[in-house]
């Protein structure tokens, strides 16, 4: 693959001086998941902070067992963690990775977005996706896989954008390459997680929603118009509902999870 894992790791080491995970990067050119390949990682023993990275994805998935279109030129890459967390908490190790890595991509200048519950979105377009897969024991999350999928210079379609054309349009190139971008993803997540199991979920949530691209949208959920005021510590979206359009009539508010309603792009975005 074109890829340098030395470079990796040298982006890695610059960024980071107090290591929370214990990166261990995997390779590969072709693979049908990367979260599929890091589970059968993790039962042969590999240790959290496990890393696999693939050029591209022939089954790679979304959110809610959709396809994810993995062709070559876009970074696809999976991480095992070993969360101390309820188990419905789950959402949360979504909330820290989406707050981390976008958070970290802001620093380099990149005015990228999130979409609730998990995208990430730059002028109005979808840039990338993260799933969290867990296994639990005794009402424990024991073993996570976050997989995260970033439009580099891959084909998208018209709802997406790749950063390196983003790039193009702008007066400065804040990623070099794929390596700088792979470890900017990475340092994102480790963030994340550690402002999760360091500062909390409450600290965790106003950061998430100081990015959240959805505050203030007007969203109808059964015949019903709602108004995004947040989201819960379980990443639930927060509405407040309309219940009269006339005297607005303000109802209590109503908590959607994800997956049950979908918040659509716009495919005309400039």
């Amino acid at each position: 693959m074109g890829f340098d894992q030395q470079t990796l790791e040298n982006f890695l080491h610059l960024g980071r001086k107090h290591p929370y995970l214990p990166f261990s990067i995997h390779l590969f050119d072709n693979l049908p998941s990367t979260n599929q390949k890091v589970w059968q990682l993790v039962d042969q023993g590999a240790k959290p902070g496990c890393v696999v990275i693939a050029t591209q994805q022939t089954a790679g998935r979304g959110q809610w067992g959709r396809e994810w279109i993995s062709p070559t030129g876009g970074l696809y890459l999976s991480v095992a963690i070993a969360p101390k967390l309820e188990v419905t908490n789950n959402y949360q190790l979504t909330l820290a990775s989406a707050w981390g890595i976008t958070s970290q991509l802001r620093n380099y200048g990149v005015s990228v977005g999130i979409k609730w519950p998990n995208d990430l979105v730059l002028d109005g377009r979808k840039l990338g996706g993260i799933l969290t897969e867990t296994k639990v024991r005794q009402g424990q999350i024991s073993q996570a896989v976050i997989g995260v999928g970033i439009n580099w210079v891959n084909p998208v379609p018209e709802t997406g954008i790749n950063l390196k054309s983003w790039q193009a349009t702008q007066n400065f190139h804040p990623m070099s390459g794929l390596e700088m971008l792979t470890a900017t993803v990475l340092l994102g997540i480790e963030s994340g997680l550690k402002c999760l199991h360091h500062e909390g979920i409450s600290i965790l949530l106003s950061r998430y929603l100081n990015l959240l691209t959805n505050m203030g949208d007007q969203v109808y959920v059964n015949n019903l118009l709602g108004t995004v005021i947040g989201v819960s510590p379980q990443g639930n979206l927060r509405l407040k509902i309309t219940e009269d359009d006339n005297n607005k009539l303000m109802t209590p508010e109503i908590s959607i999870e994800p997956g049950t309603i979908s918040l659509g792009y716009c495919k005309n975005s400039v």
